[in-house]
């Protein structure tokens, strides 16, 4: 366990919340998917499907109605006839050399590959064979607290994350970020607001186990083709093993 300050994720998250906002037909359809896949494959229960829970919260937070939630978790356990939507992952290489790992929900495989297949091509970046990334990347729990939405002292907040159960800690100036096991997340979020401390974000990501740097006409390339990707439809997230300029964690074991 460890506090460090440094470059934080909150930045680009609330920049693509912004940018959802702009396009909130394409957020219900991919929070509806997402819960569709997470009852389908854990049950429609959200206190025993952590991940439905997941989505659900997301859902909510997107202010999709409570009826739509419901239908979309009949969907998934079969109640109501619908799509089948699986998760599948496309893996490659950006501008640079940037692993890049991209995450989709889609009902129709063909066209997903053929559209992931032809935004690598057009922004300067490589499509892989599966397994080519992936390995560099490990699932972890990750919490967002918004530092303006807090006033708590940087020691205080480490002690809550002790409290809380949170594995490490990391500080920036518009954030707080902390690790957990992913199975742990929502037990750990749930403290932390118990303790009065409000979460802006909780997801399940994939952090990078190192990083790489490139230069600023390389990050411009970048920055275009996972903008490319994440307009796509069928993409629900992408992960790259590029964070400029961001501290490890101060955990060893996520340092390796």
């Amino acid at each position: 366990m460890g506090c460090v300050a440094g470059h934080s994720k909150w930045a680009n998250i609330k920049r693509r919340k912004a940018k959802v906002d702009a396009q909130k037909g394409k957020i219900f359809t991919r929070l509806a998917r997402e819960i569709i896949v997470a009852a389908r494959e854990g049950g429609g229960d959200p206190e025993a499907n952590p991940r439905l829970k997941a989505a659900i919260q997301r859902a909510r937070e997107a202010n999709i109605p409570n009826d739509n939630i419901m239908r979309a978790i009949q969907k998934g356990t079969g109640e109501i006839a619908g799509s089948h939507y699986e998760v599948l992952y496309y893996e490659g290489y950006g501008p640079g050399g940037v692993a890049v790992l991209v995450r989709t929900l889609t009902d129709n495989r063909k066209r997903t590959a053929a559209e992931i297949r032809h935004v690598f091509s057009r922004y300067g970046g490589n499509l892989g064979e599966a397994g080519c990334v992936a390995w560099m990347f490990e699932p972890r729990g990750l919490i967002i607290i918004d530092r303006e939405a807090v006033d708590i002292s940087e020691d205080d907040m480490l002690l809550a994350v002790v409290e809380a159960g949170g594995d490490d800690l990391k500080t920036a100036e518009d954030s707080f970020e902390i690790l957990t096991a992913p199975e742990e997340l929502h037990n750990v979020a749930a403290r932390l607001i118990e303790q009065g401390i409000p979460v802006a974000e909780a997801q399940v990501t994939m952090m990078p186990q190192t990083t790489v740097t490139i230069s600023d006409e390389e990050n411009d390339r970048l920055e275009r083709l996972l903008e490319a990707l994440e307009d796509l439809d069928d993409v629900d997230e992408v992960y790259t093993n590029y964070e400029a300029p961001a501290p490890k964690f101060n955990n060893p074991a996520f340092n390796r």
